[in-house]
């Protein structure tokens, strides 16, 4: 049997601004080569703190207390920081969430996606305008040619977008981070850049994990989903499985709670407290308390 790409065991975090709060607890799960896995949870559940974990970029106040993350058998939390710099970006890249502040303001597109691969690739400037030029067709921008030359205010909300998954699989990574890289986008540019995101992943064989709170967008793009609940993992496993037969009363509940698209004037049906206090009681968070 191969070695999973990703490898997450017993991963625990707290905050030191929050007087040592529990912020990931005893996270474990596996990443093959190729998947795309969903972290899925409402704010504070701790996926983006895995994602950044992962990344190497957590904030000074979160402090990792146990646990390993092994890429490829490195474990990416105990690696000096040269390694770390040279696995991120070529191995491991990132779509940030808000291509709006993701981009510096003051720079070309083509400034933009050419440094890493002049940087990390060696490429000449005439090869690496070259290659950002097959980027910006690979993710569907019509007039590469224009939008190299502009600046990010000129273009749209969703352009940047792509322009920033183009820049995270201009180096060709094994895994790609995805967080929540829809969420400021309408329900059609969503779409779109689902798709893209798919279309890419699947030709350059990539592994994603895709940071969302939003169910209809794990159904739509990832094969396995892991759900968390206060740094905890709820239920995971094959999407279709968890979202079609879930087994803890909370996805049940999440799954509830969204709409329904063949029933548009159903009203929506909360989590019920009793829920949340099951789950309090599960990971032992203390009334009051974390």
């Amino acid at each position: 049997m191969t070695e999973p790409l990703l490898s997450i065991t017993a991963l625990s975090a707290v905050s030191d601004r929050d007087n040592g709060a529990p912020i990931l607890r005893d996270v474990s799960l596996t990443l093959e080569r190729g998947e795309v896995r969903g972290l899925v949870g409402e704010s504070g559940a701790g996926k983006s703190t895995i994602a950044k974990a992962l990344l190497g970029i957590l904030p000074r106040t979160v402090r990792v207390t146990s646990g390993s993350i092994l890429f490829e058998g490195r474990d990416l939390l105990n690696l000096p920081a040269k390694d770390l710099r040279d696995i991120m970006g070529n191995e491991i890249s990132l779509i940030p969430q808000d291509p709006q502040t993701a981009l510096n303001p003051g720079r070309r597109i083509e400034a933009q996606l050419t440094d890493g691969l002049r940087l990390k690739r060696g490429m000449s400037s005439r090869d690496a305008r070259l290659r950002a030029l097959r980027l910006l067709e690979e993710v569907s921008i019509r007039d590469p040619e224009r939008v190299l030359h502009a600046y990010p205010h000129e273009l749209s909300g969703g352009m940047r977008q792509r322009i920033l998954i183009a820049a995270a699989f201009a180096l060709e990574p094994k895994l790609v981070v995805a967080d929540e890289p829809t969420t400021a986008l309408d329900v059609t540019v969503q779409k779109q850049i689902l798709r893209l995101i798919r279309g890419l992943q699947e030709a350059h064989g990539t592994a994603v994990i895709f940071v969302t709170h939003d169910l209809g967008v794990v159904a739509q793009i990832c094969d396995t989903v892991t759900l968390l609940y206060a740094g905890k993992v709820i239920e995971e496993g094959r999407t279709a499985d968890v979202l079609g037969n879930p087994q803890h009363i909370y996805t049940k509940s999440l799954i509830a709670a969204g709409p329904r698209y063949d029933r548009p004037d159903a009203g929506l049906t909360p989590v019920p407290q009793a829920v949340f206090e099951q789950l309090r009681r599960e990971i032992g968070i203390r009334e009051g308390g974390r």
